[in-house]
């Protein structure tokens, strides 16, 4: 049995939650203080730098006076006391929290650049280090891994290749999928410019028939009548969407069992134009009439 044809996910019915809580975290220039901006603007009341130790009881207060929405963010600055909040997180959500964690991440040369430009300092360098670009990359390798845990458990989004715009748009689409299901995430995007760090699941159709070498195609993308039907008139394409389909299908309900809340699925092609465009939406197409299905293409949204 295929994904089109499964039934509804087995999800056991959960009460309304008495809060929505989203928690944000991840590398030092990684968006963080955008992310914020964007929950704040749909409305939640956010809290920027709070350590770990005030989240429960910060949490238990704005229950008491009825906050209905509330964004946290936490960042290398509380390394000592960061292992407590996967167990904080376990424990809201048994109080009744609905919570969502969302784990920002970029390559470690684009937080070199960004740092570089704006001539900050990252939290874990020290001033009187005499090659200050070593101590970048050594303090960007050390909060790597003092956040291994936290990424682990949250959903990963890599900002290393997109603008805050999209950004902004990701996170509000995150916090409008139900945080007690799991969420499928497909993207597209383009080998040349390297692969999504937030992928869980990575596929390569670059040696399907490539519509770049058409000329009347070439400036159309996979979301394009013309590029759909030149594409759905290869039987390898239409094997190449079965296996992905099949494979993710299959184990969906697993990952759902493990308490996963984000699946995000990779699909890559030379350019993010075409190929992965296409079976990036056909995918969401056949997946979304059963789970929370979300759809990003890297490189078409940064299109300015």
């Amino acid at each position: 049995m295929n994904a089109a044809t499964d039934p509804t996910p087995d999800m056991a019915p959960s009460m309304a939650p008495d809060m929505d809580m989203v928690l944000i975290t991840g590398m030092s220039g990684s968006g963080k203080s955008i992310a914020l901006h964007a929950l704040e603007d749909a409305g939640y009341y956010c809290v920027d730098n709070l350590p770990p130790e005030l989240l429960l009881p910060f949490v238990a207060l704005e229950k008491q006076h009825g906050a209905s929405k509330v964004a946290i963010a936490m960042d290398v600055r509380s390394a000592t006391s960061l292992p407590l909040v996967p167990l904080q997180l376990a424990q809201m959500r048994e109080e009744g929290v609905a919570v969502q964690s969302v784990f920002l991440d970029a390559s470690t040369d684009t937080l070199v650049r960004r740092f570089s430009e704006t001539r900050r300092m990252h939290p874990l360098s020290r001033r009187d280090d005499l090659d200050q670009q070593r101590a970048l990359v050594d303090a960007i390798g050390e909060e790597r891994e003092l956040l291994g845990e936290l990424r682990e458990h949250a959903h990963v989004i890599d900002t290393s290749m997109i603008r805050p715009s999209q950004l902004q748009g990701y996170v509000k689409a995150l916090i409008s999928s139900p945080a007690t299901q799991l969420t499928l995430v497909f993207e597209s995007f383009a080998f040349k410019r390297g692969v999504p760090v937030d992928a869980d699941y990575v596929f390569d159709v670059r040696m399907l028939p490539n519509p770049h070498y058409e000329p009347e195609l070439r400036r159309l993308t996979g979301k394009d009548e013309a590029v759909v039907s030149y594409l759905q008139g290869y039987p390898e394409v239409a094997d190449m969407f079965r296996h992905i389909e099949q494979f993710i299908g299959h184990w969906l309900q697993a990952l759902a069992r493990d308490h996963r809340s984000y699946v995000t699925v990779a699909i890559g092609c030379t350019g993010g134009q075409h190929r992965s465009v296409y079976l990036v939406e056909q995918l969401a197409q056949a997946f979304g009439p059963h789970w929370v299905t979300l759809k990003r293409h890297r490189e078409l949204d940064a299109a300015p």
